[in-house]
């Protein structure tokens, strides 16, 4: 018998260890390191077997312009918003992870996108946490066309590449990537080892056969997607799935992608026919009362391809404790201390003895800058206990002097607002237009004494 090599592996940064330690010295984490046991044979030969192959197969040297450009041919999933997220739909031969909390519609989106490409390309879907009847007993609930798709109840990888060699499916789902396992890999699934192994195998075959594949992966409790780092590094495509429980919106945003941008979010509803894509995710997010009411702004947002109006509120109160309470929802909670700290430096206004909640209607998560200046005006409605008017849309961003810099695609973001109703808006200097905007006021300010001041005159 060959002998069994070990190794010791992080599972959140890859990093490999020659022995099993507390903390990882590549990321810091604590208590990451897992054992995994590897065969003697090369897993480059092992997955070649899995997926079909024999022998080697000729390479040769070419020189970077002596290589072929052409399109990537794509075809669509049904959903424009997972095709944008995509970077413009499938394409053939790409090993696409999705993950999700329990609940978000992972498994939903995925059966209605099969149902869909079943009546024009060959689809097989393979469960390995559902049994069949569970299956078909979704697909009768949502009202989804089962005359053409395939399925496959089976977690053993071998199997189901052998399977897939004689139906020759376009496209395969594999729900989910941590109950499937490899016969020779001495580990129970779900471990480091078996996903790592399983996934390279179920890549291959995607890249041999020319077959696009979804893997369906599990979370952690902090949102993550679970198993070894080499998991996401194994892909092509790397998406997210996210939404609580109590809501009926999710959001699919991507986060490496080999064929487009990764800044695409796609937006979708949950209802009782499965999941239905928003084409105007402004109008959900924006679905204010109709009284004024302090500490609530609208920022326009810049994702992916397209501008999106979002609604930043703020709560401001006096605190009771020695040390103030800052909670920041769908926001960074060192930009909020870090905007504080300008505002008290060059606003004049002390909140160190006020509790600061912040939060993002719709739960949408706000990363990019241009939402400085919207965020501080909210703040200061709220410690004023002064409602800001319901036609006035904010974007900038605000840096450590004070000063209000300008961010891309100004033009497009204003009108966004206007489309939407807007027709005030206070904007950095530098993004004011030119021309004047009709049935628009535009407010450009350079420092943030000047956004406070045109803020008294309202």
């Amino acid at each position: 018998m060959s002998k069994t090599k070990r190794a010791y592996v992080c599972n959140d940064c890859g990093a490999d260890f020659p022995r099993w330690q507390g903390q990882c010295s590549a990321c810091t984490a604590w208590n990451t390191i897992t054992e995994v046991r590897l065969s003697a044979s090369p897993q480059v030969a092992r997955t070649e077997k899995y997926a079909g192959f024999a022998g080697t197969v000729d390479s040769k040297v070419q020189t970077l312009s002596d290589i072929d450009l052409q399109d990537v041919p794509r075809f669509s999933s049904g959903f424009k918003e997972l095709d944008r997220v995509l970077g413009g739909g499938i394409v053939p031969g790409a090993a696409i992870l999705i993950g999700g909390n329990p609940g978000a519609g992972k498994s939903t989106l995925l059966l209605q996108v099969m149902c869909w490409l079943s009546s024009q390309v060959s689809a097989l879907y393979v469960t390995g946490e559902e049994s069949l009847q569970q299956v078909a007993m979704r697909a009768e609930r949502l009202r989804l066309p089962k005359e053409h798709l395939k399925m496959l109840s089976e977690t053993n990888v071998e199997k189901i590449c052998q399977i897939a060699r004689h139906e020759k499916p376009k496209i395969m789902v594999i729900d989910s990537i941590q109950v499937m396992h490899c016969a020779d890999v001495a580990s129970a699934p779900g471990s480091v080892s078996q996903v790592r192994e399983s996934a390279a195998v179920l890549t291959r075959y995607a890249k041999t056969h020319n077959v696009a594949i979804f893997m369906v992966g599990h979370v952690t409790k902090d949102g993550t997607l679970a198993g070894p780092k080499v998991l996401e590094h194994c892909v092509d495509c790397s998406v997210l799935l996210d939404g609580s429980s109590d809501s009926r919106y999710r959001t699919l945003r991507s986060h490496k992608n080999r064929f487009g941008a990764v800044n695409e979010l796609g937006v979708f509803g949950m209802t009782g026919q499965g999941l239905r894509e928003v084409n105007n995710p402004s109008a959900i997010f924006l679905s204010r009362g109709e009284e004024e009411t302090a500490g609530s702004s609208v920022v326009i947002i810049w994702e992916g391809t397209r501008p999106l109006l979002v609604e930043l509120q703020a709560l401001v109160d006096y605190s009771q404790l020695g040390n103030p309470r800052r909670v920041s929802v769908g926001l960074d909670q060192n930009r909020l201390a870090l905007l504080l700290a300008v505002l008290h430096k060059h606003g004049g206004l002390q909140m160190s003895d006020q509790d600061v909640f912040v939060n993002v209607v719709g739960g949408v998560k706000v990363t990019e800058t241009s939402a400085d200046l919207a965020l501080l005006l909210a703040l200061i409605s709220s410690f004023k206990a002064r409602a800001l008017p319901r036609d006035l849309v904010v974007f900038g961003e605000v840096g450590l002097a004070g000063e209000i810099r300008p961010v891309p695609s100004g033009q497009e973001r204003l009108m966004e607002a206007l489309k939407h109703g807007f027709k005030r808006a206070v904007v950095p200097i530098a993004n004011a237009p030119k021309k004047e905007i009709e049935g628009m006021k535009v407010y450009g300010v350079s420092k943030l004494s000047d956004a406070l001041a045109v803020l008294e005159d309202f």
